[in-house]
């Protein structure tokens, strides 16, 4: 029985892996500036998402359990760094305050659109995070609301509150790139 139980969870887990590992990826570029950091909090999530596939029962999808697996890793690894005193975290309406105090050496030495992006959402708290990086990755809100425990009409304005606040960032630094 174990066998069985080992055998179909580790079918689960390639599949899984194979169609949202790069997901993954993604997710954890969000939650961790760090690369070194960032490996191993995917790791962290792989193991999770292997030894959650024992009790993954189908009643959501495979991509709704791969990503509250990952979020709920993440949060986790987010709240701990913070225990330790790793960088602090902003609410949604500070964004635009920590974006002004960001080093200006080191805004005119970024020219990737993306980096800077990713920096600002980096620095949102968890749940506006969380909503963020699923919306960047083409989850619906319905899914989204599922994953976090958000209801959706809360998704939706979340996410427009973000791309508002994220664009008059860019809009008043007038960068272009």
């Amino acid at each position: 029985m174990i066998d069985s139980l080992t055998t179909v969870r580790d079918r689960l887990y390639t599949e899984a892996i194979a169609s949202y590992g790069s997901a993954l990826a993604r997710l954890v570029i969000g939650y961790e500036a760090e690369s070194e950091k960032r490996r191993d909090l995917l790791q962290e999530i792989h193991i999770a998402l292997w030894t959650s596939l024992d009790k993954f029962d189908g009643r959501c999808s495979m991509r709704t359990w791969v990503y509250r697996v990952g979020h709920n890793v993440s949060v986790n690894h987010v709240i701990k760094n913070k225990r330790q005193g790793d960088a602090e975290l902003v609410d949604l309406e500070e964004l635009a305050n920590v974006a002004s105090h960001l080093d200006q050496s080191t805004l005119v030495d970024q020219h990737n659109v993306l980096d800077r992006l990713r920096e600002m959402i980096h620095n949102l708290k968890s749940p506006d995070r969380q909503v963020m990086l699923m919306y960047l990755d083409d989850i619906d809100a319905n899914s989204i609301a599922q994953i976090t425990g958000i209801n959706s009409a809360n998704v939706a304005t979340k996410i427009h509150r973000i791309k508002q606040l994220l664009a008059r960032n860019f809009q008043s630094r007038g960068d272009h790139d």
